[in-house]
C-alpha cells in the first residue's frame, strides 16, 4: 500500500492533513482516505518546514490500521545536503519505509530529478530516501493523469484543503 500525504494550514496554528491510499502508482482510484484536524501547529520557518508539516503526518498516521509500504510527501525528502519533511518522515519510522518527496517549486541547493508531466512545462522536483531517486521519479511520471500535478496528488491536495473548512 502507497500513502501520499498533505497538508493544508489555517489560522494561526490549525491544520488539516490529509492521505489517500492506493495500492500501484499507475492507480486511477484511491483505496482508502484519511483526514485528520490539528491544533497547535508550530510556526513557518524556511529550511525547516518538517517542524510543522511531521507532526501532522505523524498525528494522521496513527489512524491507519498499518504502516504503508512507501510514502509520498508535498515536499522535499532532502533539501541539498540537509533533511527535509521526507528525510524526517523516513528517520522517525527506523529508516524502513520508503519516502518519496514531490515538490512543485524548486528550492534552492536542492538536488531533485525534473519530472515534466502532460502537457505542462513546469516539472515537478522529485526526491527520495529509501528508494533510488531515478526510480521515484519514474514513479511519479507513471501516476495516473494528464496534468503536470498527478490525479491521485490532487486529490490529496483537495481534502486536506476541505478538511481545513
Amino acid at each position: 500500500m502507497i500513502a501520499a500525504f498533505d497538508v493544508h494550514y489555517f489560522g494561526d496554528d490549525g491544520a488539516s492533513a490529509a492521505a489517500v491510499l492506493f495500492h500501484e502508482y499507475s492507480d486511477a482510484e484511491i483505496s482508502a482516505e484519511y483526514a485528520v484536524v490539528v491544533r497547535g501547529v508550530a510556526q513557518y520557518v524556511p529550511g525547516r518546514f518538517y517542524r510543522r508539516e511531521l507532526p501532522c503526518i505523524l498525528k494522521l498516521l496513527e489512524r491507519f490500521d498499518e504502516a504503508p509500504d512507501e510514502m509520498v510527501v508535498d515536499g522535499y525528502v532532502t533539501l541539498g545536503d540537509r533533511p527535509g519533511l521526507g528525510q524526517h518522515l523516513f528517520e522517525s519510522f527506523g529508516r524502513r519505509i520508503p519516502v518519496v518527496g514531490v515538490a512543485k517549486s524548486r528550492y534552492s541547493g536542492s538536488s531533485g530529478i525534473e519530472v515534466v508531466r502532460g502537457r505542462s512545462r513546469r516539472p515537478l522536483y522529485v526526491t527520495s530516501a529509501g528508494l533510488d531517486p531515478h526510480l521515484a521519479a519514474e514513479r511519479i511520471k507513471a501516476m495516473h493523469g494528464a496534468h503536470r500535478v498527478p490525479t491521485l496528488l490532487r486529490r490529496v491536495d483537495l481534502l486536506a484543503r476541505q478538511g481545513a473548512r
